[in-house]
């Protein structure tokens, strides 16, 4: 039976990792078979942020990049060459830093700091498809105007990473066979050491 620690959380208050209550579990007679942590979008987002285009010019060496300047909510504007059709001043979209690693299905790439055509850019400025959201490659996305900058793009995105904890279910103990069940064991374990 394989059981989310997110949902578990929701019916028991705990402070303890996924890693602590599977020992519990084990210890109250539900045997951790295992536990992996499962990201909803792979990498989870780190790195990726909200942010503000202040300035976009042509690339004075390409028929179709632009020079962007982007505030990220740190202390320098970061300059990022894009070539997204859809680029201007004055949106607020999506930007991986220099460090981030994207994935394209099993494949992932870190972006790095680096020049296009001769000018330096400092992250990349997101379509949909790029940071796993969504399928969409018709462009970057462009996001609501009281959108904060700095804001995480986890957080924007809601994206919450769980951990499935796998118990193994022997015939004597049916009462593991629900996350309602797992967590009242939990719970009463909890009441018994005064956790």
């Amino acid at each position: 039976m394989e059981i989310s620690f997110n949902w578990l959380k929701k019916y028991v208050d705990t402070k303890l990792s996924a890693q602590e209550v599977a020992t519990i579990l084990t210890d109250i007679g539900l045997e951790v078979e295992d536990f992996q942590k499962i990201e909803t979008v792979k990498g989870g987002l780190k790195g990726v942020v909200v942010g503000y285009v202040a300035t976009c010019e042509d690339h004075p060496d390409s028929d179709h990049l632009h020079i962007t300047t982007v505030d990220v909510g740190a202390e320098e504007k970061l300059q990022i060459v894009c070539g997204a059709p859809n680029v201007a001043a004055g949106q607020k979209v999506i930007v991986a830093t220099v460090g981030t690693v994207l994935y394209d299905g099993d494949e992932k790439f870190t972006i790095k700091k680096g020049k296009i055509r001769g000018e330096e850019s400092l992250g990349m400025i997101c379509a949909e498809d790029e940071i796993g959201v969504g399928t969409s490659h018709d462009g970057i996305m462009v996001l609501p105007a009281d959108t904060p900058v700095g804001m995480p793009a986890k957080e924007y995105f809601g994206v919450e990473d769980d951990t499935l904890i796998e118990v193994d279910i022997t015939p004597n103990r049916a009462d593991g066979a629900s996350h309602y069940g797992v967590a009242r064991d939990l719970y009463a374990y909890y009441e018994a050491k005064g956790i």
